[in-house]
């Protein structure tokens, strides 16, 4: 019997027949980001939509910090939610969960993040809320950087509350 897999769809399926696909999460309008601490840098991994992003490959996570306090390499994933107004598009809401992950040369890794964390995380943006008051400046700054390299136009759209969470005007 073939299993049923996530699915990610676009507009809505049904029609609103309340049949087939009714309660499917659309996250065609996430981006997810991971911020490196460490290299001062701020790239798209859309495999972090699954938990798979090149940061979270070979790790044993834990959601016990203690482990992970000493000698290990600190980032963000950022959930950016995007929208379309009048204006045109333009990043909309903002939320950012933790991951460590060991500096060891070991083939598995240890790692924390809290995967409760990363889920509600992600629903607040996907809901159009901002958290990132938890994140350090300097990866705020790294991620307000970024967005703006990478379409001006967006950020211009951006409301003024999104833009002053990331410390930027």
């Amino acid at each position: 019997m073939k299993k049923m897999a996530f699915t990610i769809l676009k507009n809505d399926s049904t029609d609103g027949d309340g049949g087939f696909g009714v309660g499917v999460i659309d996250l065609n309008n996430i981006t997810p980001i991971i911020i490196d601490c460490d290299k001062d840098e701020a790239y798209i991994d859309i495999d972090a939509l699954h938990g798979r992003s090149q940061i979270e490959k070979k790790v044993r996570f834990s959601p016990d910090k203690a482990h992970a306090t000493e000698d290990y390499y600190a980032y963000w994933i950022v959930w950016m939610a995007m929208e379309v107004n009048d204006k045109g598009p333009y990043y909309h809401a903002i939320t950012a969960s933790e991951v460590r992950v060991a500096k060891s040369e070991h083939r598995i890794k240890l790692g924390y993040k809290s995967l409760p964390e990363q889920v509600n995380f992600l629903d607040h943006a996907m809901k159009g809320k901002t958290i990132i008051a938890h994140m350090d400046a300097r990866s705020k700054e790294l991620l307000r950087a970024f967005l703006q390299q990478t379409n001006a136009d967006y950020y211009a759209n951006t409301p003024h509350d999104v833009l002053h969470s990331l410390g930027g005007a």
